[in-house]
């Protein structure tokens, strides 16, 4: 046994000394550094997908370079994107989230499919199975704590959720316990490296891509203004850096994107702080787009209905003295979550592009161009989500920080769902604060 593992040994070695060499020769034949060259690991090539362009595109672009072809393509199906994005804000939230569970949905299957393709672990029992499993008990754990949280009286009206609820930590717990014990039966000698390899890719692509939409819709039910915005910024910042850079780009920004450039990410920039401003402008006069999502007893419906908070009424604001000099006005109108919109347009155009150059990185590291091609000169849906999870995650704990405070309604339902004796204990906790504040007299 131990000569047999010493062989094994051996071969692996000689097979990893023979893929470096491989591709130290490759390096020096290209006129490459040493340091650029060497692989991290001997990983194969993942196979890139072919063309998917529509044949209709394809001919009616057929005259052109490959430069703007390209640039066409990306156009046209840029503008579909938005149409098909416009007319699923005009369904409401509750169809924003479904579309967000489907997003995630993709950019897991395209993840792992990398992960399948890297490491060959088409053969590994059990553990495509494990993956989607694994995937649906974290969804399960996420909108379980989603639904509680905001639809606190819906779930306390209703026998079997109230249930759920009370057990749901424990459910989930329960239910990922049972994937971990599968995986542990699944082990099979000659596969343990490439089977725990494929564990924690799992688990970091449900970090990364479940975590971040269940952050979304955090934002999405805060208000559709939350939602929209921050994703609209991102989407203009890639739409007006990628202008700028294609007609204005003369200096590389980053080596892990050749094609990023300081005009494309400047001229981002200011484009997308502008823009914010305007459509914040425009969205935070409706309170279709400013009231949190709530279930309404009454109608047992979702409703987006409310009185708009300060942070969507029109005020005042001195302006400073120079740009009084400049434009003539002393003051300003506006609402105080334009203010806030700067704030997330700056994080969508500095920061954001960050995760993108992260999933450049990503691919570089697996020598693929693109996720999937799904989407005809984008890539794969995760190509055009890497800056939205980054985004949505700023988004939380922007609102967290700055925005969210006590909620009176849910304080109110929580303290229903208490025991009399509690309630009126309580009670009088609160009377005898409000007292000492001198808010009520004491009768006694």
């Amino acid at each position: 046994m131990t000569e047999l593992r010493h062989r094994g040994t051996t071969e692996n070695d000689q097979y990893q000394q023979s893929e470096d060499k491989g591709s130290e020769n490759e390096g020096k034949a290209e006129g490459v550094s040493e340091s650029e060259t060497k692989p991290d690991t001997g990983l194969p090539e993942v196979p890139v997908p072919a063309d998917d362009t529509p044949e209709v595109l394809n001919k009616a672009l057929s005259g052109l370079s490959s430069r703007w072809k390209n640039w066409w393509v990306r156009g046209i199906l840029t503008l579909a994107m938005i149409s098909f994005f416009f007319i699923i804000i005009y369904l409401g939230p509750m169809v924003l989230m479904l579309i967000v569970l489907c997003v995630q949905i993709k950019c897991f299957q395209e993840i792992i499919h990398i992960g399948y393709s890297v490491y060959h672990s088409y053969h590994l029992p059990w553990f495509r199975t494990l993956s989607w499993y694994f995937l649906l008990c974290v969804n399960y754990f996420f909108y379980g704590e989603t639904v509680t949280d905001y639809f606190f009286n819906l779930v306390q009206r209703e026998e079997p959720l109230r249930i759920l609820s009370k057990y749901h930590r424990l459910i989930s717990f329960a239910l990922y316990l049972t994937g971990f014990c599968m995986f542990v039966l699944s082990l099979v000698k000659k596969h343990y490296r490439l089977q725990f390899y494929m564990f924690g890719w799992t688990h970091v692509t449900l970090l990364i891509v479940v975590t971040q939409s269940h952050l979304i819709i955090h934002n999405l039910f805060e208000g559709m203004i939350w939602f929209i915005v921050p994703i609209s910024c991102v989407i203009c910042n890639d739409i007006m850096a990628y202008m700028f850079g294609f007609f204005f780009g003369r200096t590389p920004l980053i080596k892990l994107s050749p094609k990023k450039t300081w005009e494309g990410f400047i001229g981002g920039f200011f484009s997308t702080v502008v823009f914010g401003i305007l459509l914040s402008y425009v969205m935070a006069g409706y309170s279709f787009f400013v009231c949190p999502v709530e279930f309404n007893s009454d109608h047992n419906s979702f409703e987006v209905d409310c009185v708009p908070s300060d942070l969507f009424q029109l005020q005042d604001y001195a302006l400073p003295a120079t740009l009084e000099s400049l434009t003539g006005w002393p003051t300003v109108r506006l609402y105080p979550f334009q203010i806030h919109s700067i704030s997330l347009s700056a994080f969508a155009s500095l920061m954001g592009p960050f995760g993108g150059f992260f999933a450049s990185g990503f691919k570089r590291a697996f020598k693929i161009k693109d996720f999937a091609n799904t989407i005809p000169g984008h890539g794969g849906i995760m190509d055009r989500f890497d800056c939205q999870y980054l985004m949505a995650t700023f988004v939380n704990v922007y609102i967290a920080s700055f925005i969210r405070g006590p909620n009176p309604a849910k304080v109110v339902q929580q303290l229903l769902a208490l025991r009399l004796d509690q309630q009126l204990n309580i009670f009088n906790s609160l009377k005898s604060h409000l007292i000492e504040g001198g808010l009520l007299e004491d009768v006694a």
